[in-house]
């Protein structure tokens, strides 16, 4: 696993929203316009949370039928979970892909385990799975998931760490993840000081055809000069 990020660049990725961070790796290379983040909608249990940055830890479930192993082994690998958040890095993110047919049956997330991650040093959830509970879960941690329902089913843990697809995004054990209300997005280690210098790019071309669109008498022929002016911008 990479090493855990000095402190001040998480810092400086939290104050900036989840499109904002597309945007940047976008200057970054052209190929995080295809891949790297969600494209599905996720729901977003507390849209007014600033955005949250962590270390995801990764595992499945499955919730429509039983597991398949006895009760004892089926506690001892979700303890086995709870292990897993514990021992890596903080903050860290939960990014769970629900494996079933009717992802989102039976709700792996509410006030119990939002509690629980949150003690284990969790802020937030990023699933294609279920939440419920909304209004009784951990204060600050936030969920973005695929769907909101009441039951739990038969939730369980099938495997821990390792590789996941949540609507379209793949997340391997320790990748960086930024989300807020927006969606999800990783952020490769090795581009994590370099995204704010990005993102400060694009705001100041951004800023040139804003203000030329607030002005009155604004025109195509005045966006076609602001846009030219923006992409002198360096």
């Amino acid at each position: 696993m990479k090493a855990a990020h000095m402190e001040q660049d998480l810092k400086a990725l939290v104050a900036l929203d989840t499109p904002t961070v597309c945007n940047a790796l976008e200057v970054l290379s052209a190929e995080f316009r295809t891949h790297g983040f969600t494209f599905q909608p996720l729901v977003c249990a507390f849209p007014d949370l600033p955005p949250i940055v962590g270390y995801a830890r990764t595992a499945t479930i499955r919730s429509m039928r039983p597991s398949k192993l006895d009760k004892k082994a089926t506690q001892d690998r979700r303890i086995a979970y709870y292990q897993h958040i514990e021992d890596g890095p903080r903050p860290s993110i939960a990014v769970i892909q629900d494996l079933d047919t009717l992802p989102g049956f039976g709700a792996f997330w509410g006030e119990v385990n939002t509690a629980i991650h949150k003690g284990l040093g969790c802020i937030g959830t990023v699933t294609d799975g279920c939440i419920r509970d909304i209004p009784q879960m951990a204060p600050g941690f936030q969920c973005l998931a695929g769907s909101i329902n009441p039951s739990h089913g038969w939730c369980h843990v099938e495997e821990v760490g390792g590789s996941v697809s949540i609507h379209g995004m793949t997340v391997h054990d320790g990748d960086l993840v930024h989300a807020d209300r927006h969606g999800a997005v990783v952020i490769p280690h090795d581009l994590v000081r370099k995204v704010p210098e990005a993102a400060a790019l694009v705001a100041r071309k951004e800023a040139i055809i804003l203000a030329a669109a607030r002005k009155p008498g604004f025109s195509a022929e005045v966006l076609r000069k602001a846009m030219g002016d923006a992409e002198d911008v360096h």
